[in-house]
């Protein structure tokens, strides 16, 4: 099995040369999300739909 290669940083990645965030690429069925600081050091996956209510419940917290 071969991993995304369509990564995405976060626009909210600090300054600098922006590798303190996470990143995430999608997958047919689900979200994959790694530490953009060690990429190599693994990868966590997740259902879209949990990925989605992750990001809603965020958003709703930060309001």
């Amino acid at each position: 099995m071969t991993g995304p290669t369509d990564w995405r940083k976060s626009s909210y990645s600090e300054g600098g040369d922006g590798n303190t965030c996470v990143e995430i690429a999608p997958l047919p069925t689900r979200v994959a999300i790694r530490d953009s600081k060690a990429p190599s050091r693994g990868t966590v996956t997740v259902p879209v739909e949990a990925f989605a209510a992750l990001v809603q419940n965020l958003k709703t917290a930060s309001c």
